[in-house]
């Protein structure tokens, strides 16, 4: 076909140390808004919504909340899948977007300490 339609990219890279900056930026907006909660640990023994609800009430996010945790618990992901506005990622996956959209943003304390060692 002559003149016919060519596949084209519309993807804008982004390099690494705006990408860092840009994470820093999102951090610091959230300890300087005081939604930044570090807990000592995130953990649930069984597959139980109501269980990690009463513990995101506890801490005050009733909306919108971002659970990042050291590691994959499959009992703390599942348990948070069911809740309206609850999004559970690791450390070492965590981007601006999801920093910013949140509320509250939850954080276990060695989880803290990995992403300092990563990003520092």
């Amino acid at each position: 076909v002559a003149l016919g339609p060519k596949p084209r990219d519309y993807r804008t890279g982004m390099n690494k140390k705006t990408k860092r900056l840009a994470l820093y930026s999102a951090l610091s907006a959230k300890v300087a808004e005081g939604s930044l909660i570090v807990v000592d640990d995130i953990k649930c023994d069984s597959f139980s919504t109501k269980t990690m609800a009463n513990m995101l009430k506890a801490l005050g996010s009733e909306k919108k909340a971002l659970v990042v945790l050291p590691g994959v618990d499959k009992f703390v992901v599942k348990s948070c899948a069911n809740i309206a506005g609850v999004k559970t990622s690791l450390y070492n996956t965590i981007n601006v977007y999801d920093i910013l959209n949140a509320d509250k943003f939850i954080i276990a304390k060695t989880a803290v300490e990995k992403l300092e060692e990563v990003y520092a």
